[in-house]
């Protein structure tokens, strides 16, 4: 079994540079190449010992390879690296425009909601509002580091994510 310590940082585990921006193609290759080094069956004529660290070797590859395989979780989890805590429960300002965009895609989800057309092409607006806010965020962290504007960022992602995933939902209740 490969020296991993369950005390490094999640891209560290996987090899990887720590940035927002990732091949996510990579992280899956260095995902299944652990998770094929301890695999439980490979460990079955181990100690006890060597099963349950096999054991949590696994649980913490599964973990991490969530966490980065997600840009908003992969977000938070580099805010919470550089010591910038997204307090999403709490802090929940935004600024005024992106407030009223909200407002403004909410209203149209209402007054479409038997149009398919129309939610459609709401959903092609909201869709481009999110792969723009990951570039902002891509900017923010990778290239400025800037993790208190990253955190702001993420907060408004995680507002545009839930609010895609209530328009395909009544996209899907036409079909």
């Amino acid at each position: 079994m490969a020296n991993h310590s369950a005390s490094e940082d999640y891209f560290q585990f996987f090899g990887l540079s720590p940035q927002f921006s990732l091949d996510l193609a990579q992280l899956d290759q260095a995902y299944l190449a652990i998770q094929k080094e301890v695999h439980p069956d490979r460990h079955t004529q181990g100690s006890d010992s060597e099963q349950r660290i096999a054991m949590q070797m696994a649980t913490l590859a599964n973990t991490a390879h969530q966490t980065l395989k997600h840009p908003i979780q992969r977000g938070l989890y580099l805010c919470k690296l550089h010591g910038v805590e997204a307090n999403l429960e709490t802090n929940t300002a935004m600024p005024t425009a992106f407030l009223l965009q909200q407002m403004a895609w909410r209203d149209s989800l209402e007054e479409s909601a038997d149009d398919f057309a129309a939610l459609d092409a709401l959903a092609t607006e909201v869709d481009s509002a999110y792969k723009a806010a990951l570039v902002e965020l891509a900017e923010a962290m990778d290239r400025t580091h800037n993790y208190q504007r990253a955190a702001e960022l993420l907060r408004g992602l995680l507002f545009i994510d839930k609010f895609a995933t209530e328009l395909d939902d009544a996209i899907a209740a036409l079909a």
